[in-house]
């Protein structure tokens, strides 16, 4: 975490934790240089959660030897795929403001369904990979009844606790599941044209940290989420055509057998993303893509016109042509990229504007619909019930509620896309991320019925 013990002297995500002066503290905004203790209260950026256990602040774990944790039963046998991948993505922040914990991915029914979960995110600094968040990765206490398999964590030094302790319970009861660490996303990519300068040292780096004595096993393999090569998101890239095929190289020659996978573009414009990037390259050195199908369209465009913000395919009045998974896939294979080596991106989630007041896509808005963490999203889990589904459009679904007007993926449109991609000879579908799903698993159901 940034800023050491009080973590509120470093870039703080909503939903963090922070510990300062005996105390623990949860962020309710972005924050930086804002101390807990003088920042806490009913209209201030901290929460003070009481007396830290233990008194004072914990100290990071040591590779020291430990009892091994009781290993339960398999409950499972692999889901019924035929060979395609389901992937789902577990945000590590997630167990801050949405108290959303891997012990949840069991008791939804997900697990079983599951062959892939991807933790995201690790950083990327300094041509290193690095942890994203020490306190949730593999410090956070989880009592007996938060647990995996019902067995408390220890603070006995050395001791394995956080997430990472949890993964590795679910993948004792859940055997067929594989876990990787992904490092990146669209907060994190900056530091991706640093590490391309020297491939070799950064899949050392990663290698080193994803076997970690700590948690070594709790992994399967590694995932890269660089938005985006040669091209510009959060930030702009110009290391050339050439970087990432060297970087997911040496990966590839570091890793060796295990698996190596990243999440890309899907920007399916001439002269786009796609073509940027040197997908088609790098393709010998990944097991598979997860090319993210999801986030075309939506607020960040105030005005409209409303549109879905996950087509699968075209659609008439669509706001820009090669936006929509199909003819993004189509880029990516046309390239030479098997379509075996491609995931089908899905959203656990929708985009919204408000100010709407036709039904129909295409419609002009005011700006974000109110959404439960940030303007203008919301999880599919809260938008089934407070504005359900209008119609269907590319494969997709929209709602027109009073002056909102919102697009997100149902279990059925969900079944739809499972079923394109597999009519399409894809190597499955992925999604971001597990906890816009209901408590029993509605979405995941739909996209493995």
């Amino acid at each position: 975490m940034p800023g050491g013990d009080v973590v509120g002297r470093g870039r703080v995500h909503p939903g963090r934790p922070g510990r300062g002066r005996g105390h623990a503290y949860t962020a309710k905004w972005w924050t930086q240089n804002e101390d807990p203790a003088t920042h806490s209260g009913q209209w201030d950026v901290w929460v003070d959660d009481g007396a830290c256990s233990g008194g004072g602040s914990t100290p990071t774990p040591t590779p020291t030897a430990t009892s091994p944790t009781p290993t339960p039963t398999p409950t499972s046998t692999p889901p019924g795929t035929g060979g395609e991948k389901v992937v789902g993505y577990f945000a590590e922040w997630g167990v801050y403001g949405r108290d959303y914990h891997v012990k949840d991915i069991d008791t939804s029914g997900s697990a079983a369904r599951l062959t892939h979960i991807v933790y995201a995110f690790g950083n990327v600094q300094n041509g290193r990979c690095t942890v994203g968040d020490s306190y949730a990765d593999y410090d956070k206490y989880y009592a007996a009844a938060d647990s995996v398999d019902g067995q408390a964590d220890t603070w006995d030094a050395g001791a394995l606790r956080g997430s990472f302790n949890q993964l590795k319970k679910l993948k004792a009861k859940y055997p067929h599941l594989k876990v990787l660490w992904s490092f990146g996303g669209w907060t994190w990519s900056s530091g991706f044209g640093q590490a391309a300068q020297s491939p070799t040292t950064f899949a050392d780096s990663c290698y080193a940290l994803v076997h970690d004595p700590r948690w070594d096993g709790v992994f399967d393999g590694i995932d890269i989420d660089w938005e985006y090569p040669n091209a510009c998101g959060n930030t702009c890239d110009a290391s050339g055509a050439g970087a990432y095929p060297a970087l997911m190289s040496a990966l590839r020659q570091r890793f060796g057998g295990e698996l190596v996978t990243s999440a890309i573009t899907a920007d399916g414009t001439p002269g786009g993303k796609i073509d940027a990037g040197g997908y088609d390259a790098a393709a010998a050195s990944v097991d598979w893509y997860m090319v993210m199908s999801y986030d075309y369209f939506g607020a960040f465009d105030p005005d409209g016109p409303t549109a879905p913000h996950a087509p699968l395919t075209s659609f008439a009045g669509q706001p820009v042509a090669g936006f929509d998974a199909e003819t993004a896939l189509g880029r990516l294979t046309g390239k030479g990229v098997p379509a075996a080596k491609l995931l089908l991106g899905v959203p656990f989630y929708g985009r919204g504007w408000s100010g709407v007041t036709q039904d129909a896509p295409g419609g002009s808005a005011s700006g974000a619909a109110p959404g439960t963490y940030e303007a203008g999203i919301d999880d599919y889990q809260v938008l089934e019930a407070t504005c359900p589904v209008t119609g269907t459009v590319a494969g997709t679904a929209y709602a027109h509620c009073g002056e909102e007007w919102w697009s997100y993926d149902t279990p059925s449109t969900l079944a739809g896309k499972a079923a394109w991609a597999r009519a399409h000879g894809l190597g499955g579908t992925f999604f971001w991320e597990l906890s816009g799903d209901t408590a029993d698993g509605e979405l995941i159901r739909g996209l493995t019925s």
